[in-house]
């Protein structure tokens, strides 16, 4: 076999292999994207409640009393001068996933360029490597980094990282936090979600449909219909044993539930996206082989028919 011929074939049975690998890594994210989804479908509903009862209690001002009372979570209402801001970012550990890391982290850094943020007036909590890596390199002052989070995340795992940002929040760390991670939309599409977390305010408790409608509102240059921010509240609560157990408890639940769902939310998109790119590869791989193999063919005519001439030739110089 021409030394060619020998280079193609390999090239082909390389790139074979290439694909068996990444058709592979496809069916694993795909089945660990189908079990998260589950979990975070079900979650959600809760974190949903708990989002919408504080909501409802702060509209009411029931929440903000209340809190105005207790030591411990006084100060996730209160805001404050700004001397220092906090940006969570969750990014995946590996690479294999598309422009996903790559978003995070150019949404982050358009939020930096947005609130004039520099590295000396802002500090990070990461949430995989990815994002520890990239900011480590800048000189950027991270305080906070955590990596190895589970494929389908349990809530005492991330009770940690989230009871940290409260404290460092409470010792004045940093003054505001925002979270930046990708939401995953269905399994073709996500993008990057930036929210305020802290401190907690009527904005921050929206929903996504509230806050559609507020940026609507704000870009028609026309009042929230029904004033989304503090649009009344019918219902009534009765508090036992007392109003600041009942929120300072609800306060806790808020914030671990919105910090939990956003680890959700980011593995869910990062399954999506790992999914997604290993797909992209697989058909790739088999445009490649389909390429190489017609190459391969056209070679393996073309030495075919070299041979077939030379026998003639030489048949007809014997005569």
């Amino acid at each position: 076999m021409p030394a060619s011929l020998a280079a193609v074939k390999h090239k082909i049975e390389s790139t074979k292999s290439t694909r068996q690998i990444t058709s592979a890594m496809q069916m694993v994210s795909t089945a660990k994207l189908n079990q998260i989804q589950h979990h975070t479908q079900t979650y959600e509903v809760y974190a949903e409640k708990v989002r919408q009862m504080l909501a409802d209690l702060v509209k009411s001002h029931s929440a903000t009393s209340a809190a105005s009372q207790d030591d411990v979570y006084a100060a996730l209402f209160k805001k404050r001068p700004v001397k220092k801001t906090g940006i969570l970012v969750i990014t995946s550990d590996r690479g294999l996933v598309g422009s996903y890391n790559s978003n995070i982290i150019k949404e982050t850094m358009s939020l930096m360029a947005k609130h004039n943020l520099t590295k000396d007036n802002t500090v990070f909590l990461t949430i995989g490597k990815t994002g520890t890596e990239f900011f480590k390199k800048r000189d950027m002052n991270i305080v906070y980094q955590y990596s190895g989070v589970s494929d389908v995340p349990l809530f005492r795992e991330v009770l940690p990282i989230v009871r940290t940002a409260v404290q460092m929040y409470n010792d004045g760390v940093f003054d505001e936090l925002y979270t930046v991670h990708s939401h995953y939309v269905n399994r073709v599409t996500s993008h990057v979600m930036v929210h305020d977390a802290l401190p907690i305010t009527e904005k921050s408790l929206l929903s996504e449909n509230e806050l559609a409608q507020l940026a609507t509102n704000d870009q028609q240059d026309k009042p929230a219909n029904g004033d989304v921010m503090t649009a009344h509240v019918s219902a009534e609560y009765e508090f036992e044993p007392s109003d600041t157990a009942i929120v300072s408890a609800l306060v806790e639940q808020y914030a671990e539930s919105a910090l939990y769902g956003a680890i959700l939310d980011a593995k869910t998109s990062e399954h999506s996206s790992s999914a997604n790119a290993m797909r992209s590869a697989t058909d790739n791989a088999d445009d490649i082989v389909s390429t190489l193999q017609l190459q391969y063919n056209r070679a393996r005519q073309a030495a075919i028919t070299t041979e077939i001439t030379e026998i003639t030739g030489g048949m007809t110089a014997q005569e």
